[in-house]
């Protein structure tokens, strides 16, 4: 089943980076259409698809739209019952779906004060008491699904789910604000920020779409504190060492060097998103160990 989801700006839509978790992190075939934050309002560019007005937006082959995450994530569930969405444990599971309920309707200091940007961390935001409150219920959350965790691994239950997904957003808010949280707290940002599909979308974030300045706050920046991506350039020609895109097939038009070695793509977003984070992209990974290029991130 191939499912097509219409989304925001990746640096900025923080419902639309959770939608696109459920499809890539759950391997979903699915196509991604991107509805441009700087032209004509969201609900207008959506039109066609009543009565759906914001992203993310999910539509299924057999023509439903699911135009709250919510309910994206409840459906994929229904329809993909052996991909773990939830965790098996009925305790757990319930656990989840209260986690990820009142992530979705809750934290709007949070979310008003620490709008999510994947292309800027500050050094010196200062959190209000509500924005503090906020994230000492998050932390609650988090411990006591960690507690509940039935199996081991670095998520709310140990294996990803839905629950993982919704908090994604969550995690990036706290490691670019430079939110203070406990050492386990921590250790769950962390996870997030070196998770491939994570780091995927950031990639995107920083090379399609522009730097929105209402996204911009009044603060010092600092280097995303993410895992910093193995060293990377674009390059104005080749000759290199593929002659088709490691994505998509076409011809190689485009190109980068990394690791002294030119490798061609076939179009900038897909030249630009692997300078931004190569190791990211296991097709990419695959074709520079053919070329003797260990590709990794520190």
């Amino acid at each position: 089943m191939t499912y097509d989801l219409h989304i925001g700006d990746y640096a900025y839509s923080s419902w639309s980076l959770r939608g696109w978790l459920m499809l890539d992190r759950f391997g979903l075939t699915y196509s991604a259409r991107l509805v441009d934050f700087s032209d004509t309002s969201v609900a207008e560019q959506m039109a066609a698809l009543a009565p759906a007005r914001t992203v993310p937006c999910l539509v299924t082959e057999d023509g439903a739209v699911l135009s709250d995450t919510l309910a994206m994530g409840e459906e994929l569930a229904t329809r993909h019952p052996d991909l773990g969405f939830w965790p098996q444990d009925p305790r757990a599971r319930a656990a989840a779906r209260s986690l990820t309920a009142e992530m979705h309707s809750s934290f709007s200091a949070l979310r008003g004060a620490c709008p999510m940007n994947l292309r800027s961390a500050y050094s010196d935001f200062a959190a209000a008491p509500d924005v503090a409150a906020d994230v000492a219920r998050i932390e609650e959350l988090w411990a006591y699904a960690r507690a509940l965790a039935p199996v081991e691994g670095p998520w709310l239950f140990g294996a990803y789910s839905l629950a993982d997904a919704f908090y994604a957003p969550v995690a990036a808010r706290i490691a670019g604000y430079g939110l203070a949280v406990g050492t386990e707290a921590a250790k769950y940002v962390e996870a997030h920020l070196s998770d491939p599909a994570f780091r995927r979308w950031r990639a995107l974030g920083l090379c399609v779409g522009e730097t929105l300045p209402w996204y911009a706050m009044p603060n010092a920046t600092r280097p995303w504190p993410g895992p910093a991506p193995f060293a990377a350039k674009a390059v104005p020609h080749g000759p290199a060492v593929n002659t088709a895109c490691p994505y998509s097939g076409k011809p190689a038009t485009h190109f980068m060097e990394t690791g002294g070695v030119i490798f061609g793509m076939c179009n900038a977003t897909c030249r630009d998103k692997t300078v931004a984070d190569p190791a990211a992209w296991p097709a990419f990974v695959a074709l520079a160990a053919e070329s003797g290029v260990v590709v990794n991130a520190s």
